[in-house]
């Protein structure tokens, strides 16, 4: 398998459009000849086009440079990351390590041809001075067929590609060819070929009121989905972003209960819970290997006594790659699927209530004062590590019922500096655990333990700091103007 990122740019234009002369955008000098290219893709999805609806496209495709299975994952106009498989001559379905990569994205439901793509393509290269590709430019001429409604589209579309330039030669690109008359275009070709079947797909509007809660709930179980191929791999944005998103579900499932039937939101919780203790040993080995790295490289060399980089390295390793192996089970499992099914059934199906506003305004401050009391009442204890602790997990479902009000971007940011301090003094609290185990481990093997014991002390002071920078925070995001937008 190989994986490349793509980062590219749609355009069509009207009867008539021409390419214009692309030299002088972004460092282009010249245009190479074109060449003619064949395509033939055949993209296959679910009965109910979950991988199309889900951001993913799985095509099969013949000539070209990169003939083969391809499977891309992310929104048009943005970075998409394609994952390009061998394709036998009598492949009849997908490889099946490429099937684990949607898996999620098509809810294990089988996958079968649903749209057959052809292109006649003239690709140009955009050269700098010295000849090296920037761009790619391809006109296409399209041809599309749903396979499963007969539906048939003709079209002619642009496509900038990015090679060895980068953000600043598209946007220069771009100003040419919307000056040339040219459009962009916010769909791919695999979308277009289905258009009709997917516009039947979208689900009814939810109540008004509800709307932003069910909104908010679809953005974070698409992030969940948007980010399986990735976290398989143990690509640690991708596991922090799935972590963060089934806090944010779990945690919107409980501030608003009562939108949905109780007992089956509470099942999907507990469902969400098991999947977030598969993710958060990834990312918290993950964390805390880069923190102790980087704290060791910190010191200087005659304060780091034995063997202390190694044995970090050594731990880390070793706990990384089981809690992968129980996150690709996790991923790979019925379960998993079976919760993304139950939980599509909560955000595409009418809610069990019809609310007002102001039902959702009062459990948004419900939550942010519930937050307030815990703060105030750690900070009143002394700065005791465990009420600290209950306060940060309040902290977040407030943050999280607060987001789903679309609010100040300053409100938002207080609330995260305030979820930034929480944080700190709760990873000192862990850091110096590890550091303790790590340190008796070492004693035990006779090593030199001062390092440790060093490190654990530096830890301390983290927490310790904790209370005054605490205060501070919470009475910045407690200001009237600033909180004015809880309603």
């Amino acid at each position: 398998m190989a994986t490349v990122v793509e980062r590219e740019r749609k355009y069509s234009g009207d009867e008539g459009f021409r390419l214009p002369d692309l030299t002088g955008c972004g460092g282009v000098a010249t245009t190479s000849d074109a060449t003619v290219l064949d395509l033939d893709a055949v993209y296959w999805d679910t009965a109910d086009l979950r991988l199309a609806r889900s951001g993913y496209a799985l095509r099969r495709r013949t000539g070209g440079h990169d003939a083969g299975w391809h499977l891309k994952v992310g929104a048009v106009g943005g970075a998409r990351t394609e994952h390009q498989f061998a394709a036998g001559p009598d492949d009849a379905d997908p490889p099946p390590d490429l099937v684990a990569l949607f898996r999620g994205a098509s809810r294990g439901r089988p996958v079968a041809p649903a749209a057959r793509v052809v292109t006649r393509r003239r690709e140009r290269r955009l050269l700098d001075a010295a000849g090296r590709p920037l761009a790619e430019v391809a006109e296409d001429d399209v041809h599309a067929e749903d396979l499963v409604s007969g539906e048939r589209q003709a079209w002619h579309e642009l496509e900038v590609e990015l090679v060895e330039g980068d953000e600043a030669l598209l946007d220069a690109v771009d100003d040419r060819l919307r000056a040339a008359g040219a459009r962009t275009v916010p769909v791919s070709k695999s979308h277009r070929a289905l258009g009709g079947r997917l516009a039947a797909t979208r689900p009814a509007p939810a109540d008004p009121a509800a709307a932003p809660v069910v909104d908010y709930l679809t953005a974070q179980r698409d992030t969940l989905i948007g980010h399986h191929a990735a976290a398989l791999g143990g690509d640690e944005d991708a596991v922090h972003d799935m972590r963060v998103a089934v806090r944010r579900l779990r945690s919107t499932l409980r501030t608003f209960r009562g939108l949905w039937d109780r007992a089956e939101s509470e099942a999907v919780r507990a469902e969400l819970r098991w999947l977030g203790a598969r993710l958060g040993p990834v990312r918290d080995v993950q964390v805390m290997a880069a923190r102790l790295a980087d704290a060791v490289h910190a010191e200087p060399d005659e304060l780091v006594l034995g063997p202390v980089p190694a044995r970090f390295a050594e731990r880390f390793a070793a706990d990384l790659a089981t809690a992968l192996d129980g996150l690709r089970a996790a991923l790979g499992s019925d379960r998993y699927t079976d919760l993304l099914r139950r939980l599509d059934a909560l955000v595409e199906g009418p809610t069990a209530r019809a609310v007002r506003p102001r039902w959702v305004n009062r459990r948004v401050r419900r939550a942010v004062t519930r937050f307030d009391d815990r703060l105030d009442r750690a900070l009143a204890g002394g700065n005791d590590d465990e009420a600290l602790h209950e306060a940060r997990k309040a902290g977040k479902r407030a943050r999280y019922a607060v987001e789903v009000r679309r609010p100040t971007a300053k409100l938002v940011d207080r609330f995260k500096d305030l979820q930034d301090v929480l944080g700190a003094h709760q990873d000192s609290v862990v850091t110096r655990e590890v550091l303790r185990e790590q340190a008796l481990r070492a004693y035990a093997d006779g090593e030199n333990t001062f390092t440790y014991g060093l490190l654990h002390a530096r830890q301390a002071a983290v927490a310790d700091r904790a209370g005054p920078a605490l205060a501070k925070a919470r009475d910045r995001a407690r200001r009237r103007k600033v909180r004015r937008r809880l309603g």
